[in-house]
């Protein structure tokens, strides 16, 4: 199913540092493209899910870990014959420790989001998750800083696999459109540039309204609101670290003030003052 949303859908709300979350579920629910303001990691239990990453579809299977950065598309696809378990960890990207988000990064520039490990790294994993979640629940003695010691650890263990990609690669595990998955790639680390349809449709040596249809499919998106709402996650991710609003606006590729005030306020519900 195609989805046209304007503006992009953001999900959930995270003010602490972290937060954990253990979930089974077996509901008739849809999921639409969305993306969050926090990290996610989601590591995959049960069931039978397809989850879709800025036009990657991954195929899971027990124990596995996907890194879903600030600002990603994604959405599950769920076969809902079957009661769907997993962990779902929220992190601010702004974390005080900051290294251990390190992966999400690492994620985002190969355009690769899926850790699938061998049973004796699952089993360390298995254990740390569930000391945390035992530790988050309690009230006893300094529990806080044990589960964020415990959270630290499990990031560290993800980070090291990740960054040294000492994870299990399977080619059957994922699925994509290679022109699509080259396009979204190009757009996210290009903002500043020329993407226009025309100018994409040419670099690709595609027919626009071919493009732009197989990028429909692939995404859930339009490219014009893809590639607007990624430029207005860009230009606030800037203003935030302190970069002027005029400068960052051009940074992410608006050449109109006017019209980057406009859609910011659009997206966000605030002027970029106050983003």
């Amino acid at each position: 199913m195609e989805h046209s949303l304007e503006p992009m859908e953001k999900s959930g709300y995270l003010n602490e540092e972290y937060r954990l979350f253990h979930i089974k579920d077996q509901t008739e629910r849809e999921y639409h493209p969305h993306y969050h303001d926090f990290h996610k990691i989601i590591v995959f239990l049960s069931g039978k899910v397809t989850y879709h990453i800025e036009g990657k579809a991954y195929h899971l299977k027990p124990w596995d870990i996907l890194l879903v950065n600030q600002g990603a598309i994604h959405k599950p696809e769920i076969d809902t014959s079957l009661p769907y378990e997993r962990f779902i960890l929220w992190i601010r990207s702004d974390i005080h420790d900051h290294e251990l988000t390190t992966c999400f990064q690492k994620a985002r520039d190969r355009s690769f989001n899926l850790i699938r490990l061998d049973s004796q790294v699952q089993e360390r994993l298995k254990d740390i998750l569930s000391e945390l979640e035992s530790s988050l629940r309690s009230d006893a003695f300094c529990s806080d800083l044990l589960s964020y010691a415990l959270f630290s650890q499990l990031m560290v263990y993800v980070n090291r696999i990740f960054l040294e990609e000492s994870y299990i690669l399977d080619q059957k595990s994922y699925t994509f459109d290679s022109q699509i998955e080259s396009l979204v790639r190009y757009i996210n680390h290009h903002l500043d540039r020329d993407l226009s349809i025309d100018h994409l449709a040419r670099k690709y040596f595609l027919s626009k309204y071919h493009m732009m249809r197989k990028f429909k499919e692939e995404t859930g998106y339009t490219m014009h609101n893809y590639i607007t709402s990624k430029r207005l996650l860009n230009a606030r991710d800037l203003i935030s670290h302190g970069t002027p609003v005029m400068k960052a606006a051009q940074q992410s590729g608006f050449k109109d003030y006017t019209t980057f005030v406009r859609a910011y306020k659009k997206q966000f519900g605030a002027s970029p003052t106050k983003g």
